[in-house]
């Protein structure tokens, strides 16, 4: 069970290196700005539980983006924790449909709190805004898939 929460997280990390990978690819290529939601869910979150983000000014939007991009560290490691563990209850796919499975988990993580808290809508996203977000998942569900399952039958 530790080996699998272990190989696990370190698959979560490796996606997430290269959802970032190719998330900043993206912002070079087309000149885009990173996103802000990840930093706004923070807020909103911490705000609910009532521990705000102390500071203000640059001071506190440094942290909020800090603790936005530590929060997607987290999600992509704890899905290639959840993928594995589903991997060991019985779960086998082939590597490509595992992958795309393990990235859609990812986004759907991310989109729905963003969505739950108002901080974006998906439903009005552009074709360029979902190919913003959906390449990179798909990135990382197929090299967290792949890590997951190095080695295994």
């Amino acid at each position: 069970m530790m080996r699998d929460l272990v190989r696990g997280g370190v698959a979560g990390a490796a996606g997430t290196t290269v959802l970032n990978a190719v998330t900043y690819a993206d912002m070079a290529w087309r000149g885009r700005a990173s996103s802000g939601a990840p930093a706004e869910v923070v807020d909103r979150l911490l705000r609910a539980a009532g521990h705000p983000v102390p500071g203000s000014g640059d001071s506190r939007d440094n942290r909020l983006t800090g603790l936005g991009a530590l929060s997607g560290i987290a999600v992509g490691c704890g899905t290639g924790v959840a993928v594995a563990l589903l991997r060991r209850a019985g779960a086998r796919l082939p590597w490509w449909l595992g992958g795309v499975v393990t990235g859609a988990l990812a986004l759907a993580a991310t989109d729905l709190p963003m969505a739950r808290l108002g901080v974006s809508d998906p439903g009005i996203w552009s074709a360029g805004d979902w190919a913003s977000d959906a390449v990179p998942h798909l990135a990382y569900g197929l090299v967290t898939y792949s890590v997951v399952t190095a080695g295994q039958r």
